[in-house]
């Protein structure tokens, strides 16, 4: 589940062994009930050294070969929420090159300009899903069919789910914005009772 935050990690730097295995999460504590999601994650202690970001293990060999959050961040243009990177703003502008394949660093990307509006339940408007976002620096296989089954009706999710970490909680709340910025997800106005019939 947790593949789609570990190939963001590496997006500006290279690879020169295999990812380690995922480790299982960490138990809640009091002081925070939630270890892997940023949202309950203090500001000062957001983008952490990788050898405490508990998604990194500290014991690989390699892991000093990689970029340190503060370091790899420091170009890329800012957000005001998660680890302060606005990442499609920053691909738009070039500041960084996605790499999709750790076998084959010329593997381009994908894009798929599809847009899913998914309808709630409540007051909220629906969300918004653009495809194009996500695979411009993702590869399908990151999300289908582990975290979500390609097909109509087939995902059903929560807010809560996605705040444990699972359904677009794997990214977001670790590497992508939290669900603290509500609107950039549920930005699709419902359709009125008259524009039904």
């Amino acid at each position: 589940m947790k593949t789609a935050a570990r190939t963001l990690l590496v997006l500006l730097v290279s690879l020169t062994s295999p990812l380690p295995a995922a480790e299982p999460a960490k138990p809640a504590t009091a002081d925070n009930p939630n270890p892997f999601n940023r949202l309950f994650v203090p500001p000062a202690q957001r983008s952490s050294a990788l050898q405490d970001d508990g998604i990194h293990d500290p014991q690989t060999p390699g892991l000093d070969l990689l970029q340190q959050p503060a370091q790899a961040f420091t170009p890329l243009d800012r957000s005001s929420a998660g680890n302060y990177v606005n990442w499609v703003s920053s691909l738009q502008h070039g500041k960084f090159k996605p790499r999709y394949s750790q076998a084959d660093p010329k593997q381009e990307a994908m894009p798929m300009d599809l847009s899913i509006v998914m309808e709630v339940k409540g007051s909220m408007p629906n969300v918004a899903f653009p495809h194009k976002a996500h695979t411009e620096v993702l590869e399908c296989t990151n999300c289908h069919d582990a975290i979500f089954t390609p097909k109509k009706g087939a995902n059903r999710m929560s807010m809560a789910q996605i705040m444990l970490g699972q359904k677009c909680g794997v990214c977001h709340g670790s590497v992508a914005f939290p669900v603290t910025e509500c609107r950039r997800c549920h930005s699709e106005a419902k359709k009125t009772a008259a524009a039904r019939k």
